[in-house]
């Protein structure tokens, strides 16, 4: 029991370190350190790019998403306030761009042909995870990803989305009822 108590106290050091780190480089992005950037860029990476690449579907698309996340992450770095987390402040602008992101692959496609349905879907692709969160709503992904995948609590996922936890509980709450018809009522 005591080991338990340990490492949920050792993981709360740990992630409070994080967030004071993340602040602290964000001050120096902010100041213009290239350094700075570099590593929070590679500290959130791997997790960006899991989160844009679920949210999108494809790795190139999740790829120029990061990019442009970080991007923006340099250029309005100096409007991070030291009061913010800054994790959530980082993943509201990675989910901004990939809602950004579909929205305009979804108006082209539909742009390129109005009448296109989609056809259906075979057993295999209907049991396929990634089809079915593409198949919500960007900004309902965006909540089951990051809190299912990136395990944010619920007040982290509605302060990165900018909405209130009851949102955040009925967006996860009809995320799971829509995955749950996609994938075929496999889902518990």
């Amino acid at each position: 029991m005591r080991a338990v108590a340990r490492a949920g106290v050792a993981r709360e050091a740990s992630a409070a370190a994080s967030a004071s780190s993340d602040a602290a480089l964000l001050a120096s992005i902010a100041r213009g350190d290239g350094e700075a950037l570099a590593r929070l860029a590679e500290r959130y990476h791997g997790r960006f790019f899991r989160v844009a690449w679920r949210m999108l579907g494809n790795e190139h698309d999740a790829e120029d998403s990061v990019q442009m996340a970080l991007l923006k992450i340099h250029l309005h770095a100096g409007e991070f306030h030291a009061h913010w987390q800054g994790s959530t402040w980082l993943y509201r602008i990675l989910t901004n761009v990939c809602i950004d992101t579909w929205r305009k692959r979804r108006h082209e496609h539909l742009a390129a042909d109005p009448d296109a349905q989609a056809p259906a879907a075979p057993l295999a692709e209907r049991l396929d995870v990634q089809a079915a969160l593409a198949k919500l709503p960007a900004e309902t992904r965006a909540v089951v990803l990051l809190r299912y995948l990136e395990d944010l609590s619920y007040e982290d996922v509605a302060r990165v989305r900018g909405v209130s936890v009851n949102t955040v509980k009925t967006q996860l709450r009809r995320g799971r009822q829509a995955l749950r018809r996609h994938l075929g009522g496999t889902l518990s």
